[in-house]
């Protein structure tokens, strides 16, 4: 008997995380070419754009990214002045991240180019399509615990 075998090109998760990479790396080109950001760098300044004051740790949770990536976004955003770092109160090993003016200047300058990207993203499917990319996308986060 043969052993079975696993075509990784039809393999559900792998088919996703490929889908996943390429998207992330065609929006990548967009806050690249305007602010010249990285992947973990565009996720914090956008992390807190959103969400305003975060800590590293709730940013790298909300964000999936490992604590180093944070670390070395928020200390880039920090030299480039659109991040401040203020230490808690209560506990000094604790920092809150908030953007300055110019990090949310740059932020809310990205909100239109990303929501476009994504409008280009879903034109490229028909109607049925998005319907279904859409909802089967939030049906699996929520089986998954992530939304």
């Amino acid at each position: 008997m043969e052993p079975e075998v696993l075509e990784l090109e039809s393999f559900l998760p792998y088919r996703l995380y490929r889908l996943a990479d390429a998207v992330s790396r065609e929006f990548s080109k967009i806050y690249r070419d305007r602010h010249g950001l990285t992947r973990p760098e565009w996720r914090t300044l956008s992390g807190l754009g959103q969400r305003g004051t975060m800590t590293a740790t709730a940013l790298g949770e909300q964000s999936a990214m490992h604590k180093t990536k944070v670390s070395r976004a928020v200390a880039e955003l920090e030299r480039r002045r659109w991040l401040t770092r203020t230490p808690d109160e209560n506990d000094r090993r604790v920092e809150h991240l908030a953007l300055t003016k110019a990090g949310l200047a740059a932020y809310r300058e990205m909100v239109p180019l990303a929501k476009a990207f994504e409008r280009q993203l879903l034109a490229r499917l028909g109607t049925e399509e998005r319907a279904a990319i859409v909802n089967g996308v939030a049906a699996l986060e929520a089986k998954l615990t992530l939304g």
